[in-house]
């Protein structure tokens, strides 16, 4: 978890570091939800790749374990059994959705990074879940394509999470629609984007983050008038969109 400072004027217990997995003002709010709800109920082999990627340099980019344990209710909610992710990171996320899966259940999980996702593959194998994953390598856009080209994908997934290059996620949500069920669900992660997205003009923003908040802000604004879904923006993690095809 990111370190949190006190703001110039004195306020203590908001967070300062862009970035930060949760978007609650309060750092005691946060550690309320985790300690009461979210770790006492986390599988063991959950926390051990969480622990294992807060030691990673890109630890930033993991799912935080509220999200983690959120997710893995919403698929059992649903009665998921076929879904695909898009950005893996090490895996907590993937972790969270193949527990959340019958036996039978199928991930096709994608990242341009297989050296991140083998950090945690020793934990998911453990954990018995690394049957149902169908890791690929590289860009997720043109296996897609090919999907879709194939034409038996279309409307044959339950569920599908995108935690991935936020400049592409139109370019994934136009491609998804046609991949996910009628009455199935696309999860976009960081649509909040660290709170950027009411950040004034001159607001300090990391380099990164002021980069990608346009194309977060484009997004928000396409799903938001999409009538081809139902959408619920989450403040949870980094803000999370549930999109639910409806036709």
């Amino acid at each position: 978890m990111a370190s949190t400072t006190a703001t110039q004027n004195g306020e203590q217990g908001r967070h300062q570091e862009v970035g930060h997995k949760s978007l609650l003002q309060s750092d005691a709010l946060y550690q309320y939800i985790l300690e009461t709800s979210v770790y006492p109920r986390e599988p063991e082999c959950m926390k051990e790749l969480r622990d294992i990627t807060a030691k990673h340099p890109w630890n930033i980019m993991t799912t935080s374990a509220d999200e983690g344990q959120f997710l893995n209710m919403l698929l059992k909610l649903i009665n998921a059994k076929n879904t695909m992710e898009i950005g893996v990171y090490t895996g907590y996320s993937l972790l969270a959705t193949a527990l959340a899966l019958p036996d039978d259940g199928k991930i096709l999980a994608m990242d341009i990074n297989r050296e991140n996702y083998e950090l945690g593959l020793p934990v998911i194998q453990k954990a018995g879940v690394a049957h149902k994953i169908d890791f690929r390598e590289g860009p997720a856009l043109p296996v897609l394509d090919q999907m879709l080209e194939d034409g038996k994908y279309h409307g044959s997934f339950d569920f599908i999470f995108v935690d991935a290059d936020k400049d592409n996620y139109l370019n994934y949500h136009k491609r998804l629609l046609e991949l996910v069920k009628v009455g199935g669900i696309i999860g976009y992660d960081n649509t909040l984007w660290s709170g950027s997205v009411v950040a004034p003009p001159d607001a300090p923003l990391r380099k990164y983050v002021r980069y990608y908040r346009d194309f977060v802000l484009e997004l928000n604004k396409a799903l938001a008038a999409d009538p081809r879904i139902e959408i619920c923006q989450l403040p949870i993690g980094d803000g999370v969109t549930l999109c639910r095809r409806i036709k």
